[in-house]
């Protein structure tokens, strides 16, 4: 295999064999990536091949050897092999003895088996020292020198010097490595490149739940309202003043969804007196995902600029001003300047830009390698004070554009309230909770409970349950 087949520069200093021999069991994609990778380290790499006379598409510079021959030449061994063809090792088990055998698998599916594969290799070579890493780092991670992937390796095993050899290897590889404990982390490891986006799954839920919601009843209120009482079809108004009007209030309930867990934990360590009580599951998981709900109401409300955008050039408005200008010619009017609808209009849309600026900036220090660069005072700075001015701009956004329109009858079609009343009920019980603890008595009290302070009432039971404390 040529060099220059991979996206790569050498790291090291040197070009070949400064650092050492490394052998790799296993011919494959993973295999030939982490060979080249190393040799570009500036490792020595054999390869360990049943069919050594097979070895055109290894990179240049590499050794192909049987097995046996190739695990007498390094201390450290890839096992890049899937854990169905692991009874091969067995039979040369004496030549693996006090090796450390670096298992790479993953399988195709959780828990797929009762142990890892790592435990499994384990028992079937006791005399070895396995060490689960690089599961998590693909073939193409390593090709394209993780400038556009994952850099960390989870390692785990059971013998701290065989962790510390291979995690100097993943040091030198320029990635990152991060010590799981023991070998009983295996399997977590091993399900961790299985999962598809876990914190997502409640915001998306949320998200397409109010939208179906949202859209739904928008429909029922603008489109079939109409239709049934007028015998208007307006159901033209569904590709964008439907869906520009379900954007801005699923984005509006979702953000406010952001702060008001936050709000839940201080009036619960308020009650309880202590901060060394555990929360409820379902008040953990929603706090965990919080960034999530954060980026999906985000979405939103850039779906809600763009569908704004647009307005001025849609046939249906520009046919409504057209006959709104003919109307005036015609009757020799001329519309009167009303400083009011001025200044509602002004504050309507600085109010949305303000917002929508604090927005994207929230956004932006959710990003890992934002959020990595500024310390923890900074980042809650950004994400709670700031994000709360954002959610109070926003709130004043909608106020705004509902003005007075709430006090006229005609405004409830069938007894239901305007769909931007609904968006406006989550983010002011959250703003007004958020103001009551941040008064002073309150706040007070709270930032002594997360000091370490205790009511002396309060008597917390002992846990059994071996789980650590939410603080």
């Amino acid at each position: 295999m040529e060099n220059n087949c991979f996206n790569m520069t050498p790291l090291g200093p040197d070009a070949h064999n400064t650092l050492g021999t490394v052998c790799i069991f296993g011919t494959g994609d993973f295999g030939r990536s982490l060979g080249l990778r190393l040799l570009q380290a500036g490792y020595s790499v054999v390869f360990g091949s049943r069919n050594p006379q097979n070895s055109s598409l290894l990179p240049k510079g590499a050794q192909v050897l049987s097995h046996v021959e190739a695990a007498q030449t390094s201390k450290v061994i890839f096992i890049a092999v899937h854990r169905e063809n692991y009874e091969f090792l067995s039979a040369f088990s004496q030549e693996l003895a006090g090796k450390v055998l670096v298992d790479i698998s993953n399988n195709l599916m959780k828990n797929q088996y009762p142990e890892s594969n790592a435990e499994y290799l384990a028992k079937l070579l006791p005399q070895a020292n396995v060490v689960k890493a690089f599961n998590t780092v693909s073939a193409w991670a390593l090709q394209s020198g993780s400038l556009d992937a994952s850099r960390q390796v989870f390692v785990c095993g059971d013998n701290s010097e065989s962790k510390q050899m291979v995690m100097d290897i993943a040091r030198s590889l320029g990635l990152t490595a991060l010590d799981q404990g023991s070998l009983l982390a295996a399997k977590e490891l091993e399900n961790y490149p299985l999962q598809l986006f876990p914190l997502w799954r409640l915001p998306i839920y949320i998200a397409t739940g109010l939208t179906a919601a949202i859209f739904i009843y928008c429909v029922l209120t603008d489109i079939v309202y109409t239709f049934v009482n007028e015998g208007k079809d307006n159901s033209y108004r569904i590709v964008i003043s439907i869906a520009n009007r379900v954007c801005p209030i699923v984005s509006l309930i979702m953000l406010s969804l952001c702060y008001l867990p936050g709000v839940i934990a201080a009036i619960l360590q308020l009650y309880n007196g202590t901060k060394y009580k555990r929360f409820p599951d379902w008040l953990d998981k929603w706090m965990l995902c919080r960034k999530q709900l954060g980026l999906v109401a985000l979405a939103f409300a850039f779906l809600h600029v763009l569908y704004s955008l647009v307005i001025p050039i849609r046939y249906y408005v520009r046919q409504r001003q057209n006959i709104y200008i003919i109307s005036q010619v015609k009757d020799n009017k001329t519309l009167i300047f009303d400083s009011t609808v001025s200044w509602r209009s002004d504050s309507f849309y600085s109010l949305g830009i303000l917002g929508f600026s604090l927005y994207v900036l929230l956004g932006i220090t959710s990003l890992p390698s934002v959020s990595n660069m500024v310390n923890w005072r900074e980042f809650r700075f950004v994400q709670s004070k700031l994000g709360h001015i954002t959610l109070l701009l926003c709130t004043a956004h909608t106020l705004v554009y509902g003005w007075n329109k709430f006090l006229y009858v005609s405004r409830y079609k069938w007894y239901l309230p305007p769909a931007y009343v609904l968006s406006l009920i989550v983010p002011c019980i959250v703003l007004v909770l958020k103001l009551i603890l941040i008064t002073p008595c309150v706040d007070r009290v709270i930032t002594r409970i997360r000091q370490g302070w205790e009511r002396k009432s309060v008597h917390v039971p002992h846990d059994t349950s071996g789980q650590p404390l939410i603080l």
